[in-house]
């Protein structure tokens, strides 16, 4: 029966079907959405960081050390936590943290469902916060905001979870393509972290959704790649060593950042006070960090870019990477809003620019672009998404097989110290445990003719059968909807005539032997050769 054509044409290798060219069409609409609410983001961090430093009304990104206010700068980041804290005490709780666990629960089991308030409260708690010093980054915010107007779009028709789902994550990928103008990085970030799935139904959307954001980011921020870089030739064999070690630094680098920030988190969960005064707390400490450091406050495009070209050397480097982390750490630990991304990309090339440095590297700019990649990759453990990312951010193609090397090789580190990365340990600590690894179900790929028995005695005519040739997923849903322990298999040809008979434990089993296989190690033939009779 597997080889009848009626059988082959029932069974295709994708789930999509006409819905499809829907769902896109309205991806299209939220991509627009998700690129004019970054662009309000990202002025009002303008905004909000010339009032606080230069007091004055503009909405230009601007950096909070070129203000020169010396002592007058430290109280500020508390001023901005004390209105982060009330925000989110007074209106959601939802705006603390990053934005990306928050996304991810909404997908996993607040069926793609946001609420209104944060759309609003969480671009404005971010803003404020980033605004008045926070070494903070815009993505996280822009994430769960371009969700939640993608999430609010999907509500307002008629939809099933799974595309709700779809349109959430094509307004996190809009959002991320207009602030960093990386669509394919952004789509693969949906990829790896954001649909849990690798399906054209959903993939096709959010890919729309990103083109569209990355076309309309020309005329909102203007062309180009946010950190150009000059560009290099095909890479010596030397280089892709160095950035062998330049990856394992990073993946123990992204171990130590994300022991910090949880760190962090729990001194402050342990303070006899609510946790709506926390931001203001970690703000005096970052307001002191920026005595240290003024360069390490704000959002750091403009350090990364200097970082990238290779200007920023000794001390300097050093206090600005241990501050950065330091602050950024004990800010978001306390609960603020704002993004991680950016920090780790400021850190990373940091670290990548120090380890130039050490070794006396010709072309530090280089390192950091190294590291930059490799620290993102392994706190997040999202490597690929951290290669393309990188590429788009500087256009430095030739790159490649170096960022390749390091993003694997800090991933390799990070997966063998720590169980869970920087996103999934927050909803760890909620009681949410999530699986990141992705493989073919057996039950979409074995039919009920693979594992049927012969026919028991049946009815003529059984009111719920299955077919030799379909998926094992489609006789179990059965089984489950009608609450049976088992169904005949009927002919396609005759309905009526009963060839076989499938239980559940039977569909159950093929699941446990796949199980089985991943943990059952074989004796190889150089094995065999040396137990052979000679």
């Amino acid at each position: 029966m597997t080889g009848d054509p009626s059988s082959r044409d029932r069974l295709g290798d994708y789930s999509a079907d006409r819905r499809t060219l829907l769902l896109t069409s309205m991806a299209a609409a939220v991509g627009v959405m998700s690129a004019f609410v970054a662009l309000a983001l990202v002025r009002l961090i303008g905004l909000f960081t010339n009032l606080a430093y230069f007091h004055r009304f503009a909405t230009s990104l601007t950096a909070p050390a070129a203000s020169g206010l010396g002592l007058w700068a430290v109280p500020i980041p508390a001023i901005g936590g004390v209105i982060v804290g009330l925000m989110a005490r007074y209106g959601s709780d939802r705006i603390r943290g990053h934005g990306i666990p928050e996304a991810l629960e909404a997908i996993l089991i607040g069926r793609s469902r946001m609420d209104p308030k944060v759309a609003v409260l969480k671009p404005l708690s971010s803003a404020i916060a980033i605004g008045t010093g926070g070494p903070y980054g815009a993505e996280g915010p822009i994430i769960v905001t371009g969700g939640a107007f993608g999430s609010l779009f999907a509500q307002a028709f008629h939809l099933s979870p799974v595309e709700r789902k779809t349109l959430l994550v094509a307004g996190a990928a809009g959002g991320m393509t207009a602030i960093f103008a990386t669509p394919v990085a952004a789509v693969l970030l949906a990829i790896e972290l954001l649909l849990f799935e690798f399906k054209p139904r959903s993939f096709i959307p959010v890919a729309c959704a990103s083109a569209v954001a990355g076309v309309l980011r020309v005329p909102l921020f203007g062309a180009g790649p946010l950190f150009p870089v000059t560009l290099h030739a095909t890479l010596p064999w030397t280089t892709l060593v160095t950035s062998l070690g330049v990856g394992l630094a990073a993946g123990l680098g992204a171990t130590a950042v994300t022991a910090l920030l949880y760190g962090c988190e729990d001194l402050f969960a342990r303070l006899p006070i609510h946790w709506m005064w926390w931001p203001a707390i970690g703000g005096v400490f970052v307001g002191l960090g920026g005595l240290i450091a003024p360069r390490a406050l704000g959002v750091g495009y403009d350090v990364i870019h200097d970082l990238l070209a290779g200007r920023l050397l000794g001390a300097t480097l050093v206090a600005l990477l241990l501050v950065k982390a330091a602050i950024w750490a004990i800010g978001l630990g306390s609960g603020t809003s704002g993004g991680l991304v950016a920090p780790l990309l400021l850190m990373g090339s940091a670290l990548g620019a120090l380890g130039a440095t050490v070794f006396h590297a010709a072309d530090p700019g280089l390192w950091a672009m190294i590291g930059m990649a490799a620290l993102m990759g392994g706190t997040m453990q999202i490597p690929v998404t951290a290669i393309v990312f990188a590429l788009e951010l500087t256009g430095d193609v030739a790159a490649l097989p170096a960022l390749l090397i390091a993003c694997v090789a800090s991933e390799a580190v990070t997966l063998l110290v720590l169980r869970r990365s920087i996103l999934t340990e927050k909803l760890a600590r909620r009681g949410r445990h999530l699986t990141r690894d992705y493989g073919v179900n057996p039950l979409r790929v074995l039919q009920v003719e693979d594992v049927m028995e012969p026919p028991l005695v049946a009815p003529a005519a059984p009111d719920v059968v299955t077919y030799p040739d379909e998926l094992l997923e489609k006789a179990m849903s059965k089984l489950l909807e009608h609450e049976l322990e088992g169904l005949p298999v009927a002919s396609r040809d005759d309905p009526t005539r009963v060839v076989g008979y499938v239980e559940r434990a039977a569909i159950l089993a093929a699941w446990v032997q796949l199980t089985r296989d991943e943990h059952t190690i074989e004796e190889g033939w150089l094995g065999r050769l040396r137990r052979a009779p000679r």
